[in-house]
């Protein structure tokens, strides 16, 4: 046992040295792919390499999905790709990224809809993708659910591993996590902690959350987040360990699943602050008619204050002024989880309202009842009863 720990000790110092010699600066070669169809690679996608203080270099994808960028800055935390194309999902992602394979989302239309998928790094070759919901567990053995389906399963390394949500049921709780099979059955083995595995949580046509699996930490699973019964997405980002001989069972999962707890941030005053300030530029964007930009700046408020609920509830009405509807209604469903203090009561009954109006859009009218009824719960308004008869009156229940 004493000679397997000094050998695990030494491959991770191995592999740790590996990682930051590859980290200077130099060409960084990567490859783009599609996030749904296995193998498909993306041509002519815009590759941007970027780090704040220095001037970006990009490059263009060719038939093989394959780009080369030359920076004169180190590929490390403090540099950030950006990939585009038309009819795909930008994709943001932290460095270091060479050597690395990454997948974009072709945009999504249902209102209801999520998109996760998983890149890695060359080790552990075979990452596999869970989805647990009630009744489901999709996965590489079950790869068909209740409008949710495993895209695409990868073995060899990289990635992606991708599945879509298209309906989301509300009343349902659905949990994702990431398993390290090639490591099933090794306890207290931290590969999967350095495997530059990132999770990339899309909704419509925009990414809006990814993960990075925690490093330096024993486990082999790793349970990322949870969308609860009524929409909101919350973090796990915890890794643990589970002994599997072979696939990992629906009742173990399970098991880990109901131990795991929400991960609540603590931010500081300095944080709220900044968010603050930002969140008042976006106003000011917002009024202006700049929705782009004012979008841009609620999200950098959310970013560095995660629990300001303000910014989300000002970034639903930015995206619904935009027409990115699906993304409002997550961002609603945001502010009314983080509502506090005197106007929680208005703040939750708004943004109630506002889903509810995004869904009679829709026709889909029983979903729009729902959320009328949500809204009047919260507080009275003449509005939100005449939505209740015209839902109604459409026939909902």
């Amino acid at each position: 046992m004493f000679s397997i720990r000094i050998f695990q000790l030494a491959s991770t110092a191995l592999l740790l040295a590996v990682t930051m010699a590859a980290h200077a600066a130099g060409p960084v070669n990567l490859q783009i792919l599609s996030a749904t169809v296995k193998d498909q690679k993306i041509a002519g996608a815009s590759v941007i390499l970027q780090r704040n203080g220095e001037q970006a270099v990009s490059a263009v994808t060719d038939g093989q999905g394959q780009a080369s960028l030359n920076a004169n800055f180190a590929d490390d935390a403090s540099s950030l790709l950006i990939i585009k194309k038309p009819g795909f999902s930008n994709l943001v992602v932290k460095c270091p990224c060479a050597g690395m394979t990454y997948a974009i989302s072709p945009v999504m239309t249902n209102l209801d809809g999520l998109r996760i998928v998983l890149n890695w790094g060359d080790f552990p070759a075979d990452l596999d993708s869970h989805l647990v919901f009630p009744g489901n567990h999709v996965y590489f053995s079950q790869k068909e659910g209740t409008d949710a389906n495993l895209d695409v399963d990868d073995t060899d390394s990289y990635g992606p591993e991708t599945i879509t949500v298209e309906r989301k049921h509300s009343g349902e709780r659905y949990v994702y996590a990431v398993h390290d099979f090639t490591h099933r059955q090794d306890i207290q083995d931290n590969s999967l902690s350095y495997s530059d595995a990132k999770v990339f949580v899309y909704v419509g046509q925009t990414l809006i959350k990814t993960y990075y699996v925690p490093k330096n930490r024993p486990g082999n699973l790793w349970t990322v987040f949870a969308v609860n019964e009524q929409g909101e997405i919350q973090d796990f980002n915890t890794l643990q360990d589970v002994a599997s001989e072979d696939r990992l069972q629906t009742a173990e999962f399970q098991g880990i699943i109901d131990q795991s707890q929400v991960r609540v941030e603590n931010y500081s005053q300095d944080a709220l602050n900044q968010a603050k300030r930002l969140n008042t530029q976006g106003e000011a964007a917002y009024h202006a008619g700049n929705m782009d930009g004012a979008i841009a700046l609620y999200q950098q408020a959310i970013e560095i204050d995660g629990n300001y609920g303000q910014a989300y509830s000002n970034l639903g009405l930015a995206f619904q002024k935009a027409g990115r509807v699906a993304e409002a209604m997550w961002a609603n469903r945001k502010a009314i989880a983080l509502a506090s203090g005197s106007t929680a009561a208005t703040v939750r009954a708004s943004s109630h309202y506002n889903n509810a109006r995004i869904y009679e859009a829709a026709q889909q009218w029983n979903d729009a009842l729902r959320e009328f009824r949500a809204a009047k719960a919260e507080k009275a308004n003449p509005a939100y009863d005449k939505g209740i008869k015209r839902m109604q009156q459409q026939g909902a229940q």
